[in-house]
């Protein structure tokens, strides 16, 4: 008679939400892909109008605007995928990842990253996401492009 032996912590499965879309390089695709997160999140259990949606609405608009405005390469689309990861010791992790298939323009890094003048029209975006995010940063795609990566960590309210 076999014995069953049940897994060891490292090994039981971990579920992780996954939300992935290519919208058009333009800026209705840029609005739709902010509709579309915060509507997923909802779904996950972030309601509209909460701290967590209302964080993502944000990043995920400038990073889609910035993939239009700057990763725009004619006849090529970009892409949204957000990721729920749950921690191990912590509640989890948002990880919203932005993907153009230009490669030669590229943000500075989260570091370098220098506030625009005050008279300036345009280049708060990322100092935007810098404020709201956990972290971010700016990885190669392949076979061509980048990813935009922004994380933030999840606290809700029944974790305090």
């Amino acid at each position: 008679m076999p014995v069953h032996v049940s897994p060891s912590a490292d090994h039981l499965a971990v579920t992780v939400r996954v939300f992935s879309q290519r919208f058009s390089a333009t800026r209705r695709g840029a609005r739709l892909a902010r509709r579309l997160a915060v509507q997923q999140l909802d779904a996950w259990g972030f309601p509209y109008g909460g701290e967590v949606s209302d964080s993502v609405g944000l990043i995920v608009g400038e990073l889609a605007a910035n993939a239009v405005i700057h990763g725009r390469v004619p006849g090529r689309d970009f892409e949204l995928r957000l990721r729920e990861l749950p921690g191990s010791d912590r509640p989890g992790t948002l990880r919203i990842e932005v993907a153009d298939t230009r490669t030669e323009k590229r943000p500075p890094d989260p570091g370098a990253l220098a506030p625009p003048p005050p008279d300036s029209e345009a280049g708060r975006g990322l100092v935007l996401v810098t404020a709201l995010a956990s972290r971010w940063g700016v990885l190669d795609r392949q076979p061509v492009g980048k990813i935009i990566h922004a994380e933030l960590d999840l606290w809700r309210g029944d974790e305090a």
